[in-house]
């Protein structure tokens, strides 16, 4: 299992709907979106890897709303 699947699986497990896209900004880069959503609560974060965009998903929820 991947690190990212890793963080997935864990905001899955909380009961968060997991959620990623890979698109490429004007300089042909890829930018991963990764979306979350539980109980009427989104968040959406973009980074250019995608380890990056679900660790910095986890610290937001983290954050903002108590994980587990």
């Amino acid at each position: 299992m991947k690190n990212w699947e890793i963080v997935a699986d864990n905001l899955s497990k909380a009961g968060w709907s997991v959620g990623c896209i890979v698109s490429m900004d004007p300089e042909r880069r890829d930018i991963f979106v990764v979306v979350a959503r539980r109980d009427g609560n989104r968040y959406v974060v973009r980074a250019d890897e995608k380890l990056t965009a679900f660790l910095e998903l986890e610290s937001a929820i983290g954050a903002c709303d108590k994980l587990y």
